[in-house]
């Protein structure tokens, strides 16, 4: 395709966005309207928008705390975590993550703070369709991601990381004894 060819194609783009843009603020001023909102003073607030936060030249950074299964920042917003990282790193609830968000849009998660952790055993359960392994009288929830990499069946014996303090929801496996393999231990 030649130049003149590409520049006439961005142009015809530019058009079309601008006609979507213009169609999109005449429905706005419609419903605006229709809601008896006045559409002048919508579209002043949405001119006060802080358009730094969208930025497509540097990096963001945001530090939370891992629940289980999402990182939750100090205002208290979640980013979910990817179950492959969370079951890879072995994430217990309260584990301190950096999460850097990259000018693509990318979501780049890191450990950086370790909860005191402690390890107790019990069995594979699926419960509601959650998996869980029940500990004694307690029951802790699992990543999927972990029952599949560990192969893991209902009924193995699993040994599992949670945190050594409060009252944990979920926890991490750290391995798993088939259930094949205890009964041919006894």
């Amino acid at each position: 395709m030649k130049d003149a060819d590409i520049l006439v194609k961005l142009n015809q783009s530019i058009v079309a966005a601008k006609s979507s843009l213009d169609a999109v603020e005449k429905w706005t001023k419609t419903l605006a309207e229709k809601n008896g909102v006045d559409s002048d003073v919508i579209l002043e607030k949405a001119k006060t928008i802080d358009v730094t936060n969208f930025s497509t030249e540097e990096e963001q950074i945001v530090e939370g705390v891992f629940d289980g299964e999402n990182m939750v920042d100090a205002e208290g917003s979640q980013y979910p975590v990817p179950t492959n990282y969370a079951s890879k790193s072995k994430l217990v609830e309260g584990d301190g993550l950096k999460l850097t968000i990259k000018p693509n849009g990318a979501f780049i998660f890191k450990q950086i703070e370790l909860v005191g952790r402690k390890l107790t055993t019990g069995h594979l359960i699926m419960d509601e369709g959650q998996y869980k392994v029940l500990c004694d009288d307690k029951t802790y929830n699992v990543l999927y991601a972990s029952v599949t990499f560990f192969r893991a069946q209902v009924g193995d014996k699993v040994t599992v990381i949670i945190p050594e303090s409060g009252t944990p929801h979920w926890s991490a496996i750290e391995n798993v004894i088939p259930a094949e393999a205890t009964k041919n231990i006894a």
